[in-house]
């Protein structure tokens, strides 16, 4: 069986024609270019950074500070009532998926996509775990037995 040998290779200079005839003789073939150029940074790029929202948040109508976003909240709670049950990341993901709950950009949750957004639940719980909904919710889970 054949397989593919690839590698990588900085160049140091012009890329020239010589060069290309002596590699495909060789029996490699091109399977990529990227190219480079030096820009003049506009004066916006300098000095900002681009942050990400963090999740259950979103950029308000004002576009001056962060609102709860309702759906995404929904997904944090839902993740703190799995962690209260011990359910497995790879079960997290399959329970959120059959819920319908949606990752960011609509793609299904896996178990990395739950791993990345539990440092996110743990920051919001302390809210969540004082409104009144998660009292409701609570009750619920005086039945699980724990250290089982």
């Amino acid at each position: 069986m054949t397989r593919i040998e690839r590698f990588r290779e900085a160049l140091k200079g012009p890329l020239d024609l010589e060069y290309l005839k002596q590699r495909t003789e060789a029996g490699w073939r091109p399977v990529v270019i990227e190219w480079e150029r030096e820009v003049e940074a506009k004066s916006e790029e300098a000095g900002g950074q681009f942050e990400e929202v963090p999740y259950g948040l979103q950029v308000a109508s004002d576009c001056l500070h962060l609102e709860e976003n309702p759906a995404e909240m929904q997904v944090l709670k839902f993740m703190m009532e799995l962690i209260v049950q011990d359910i497995s990341l790879p079960r997290m993901a399959e329970e959120l998926n059959r819920k319908g709950l949606r990752a960011r950009g609509g793609t299904k949750w896996g178990p990395v996509s739950v791993f990345r957004v539990l440092p996110r639940v743990i920051e919001v719980a302390p809210r969540i775990l004082t409104s009144e909904e998660w009292a409701e919710r609570r009750k619920q889970f005086a039945q699980v037995a724990w250290n089982s």
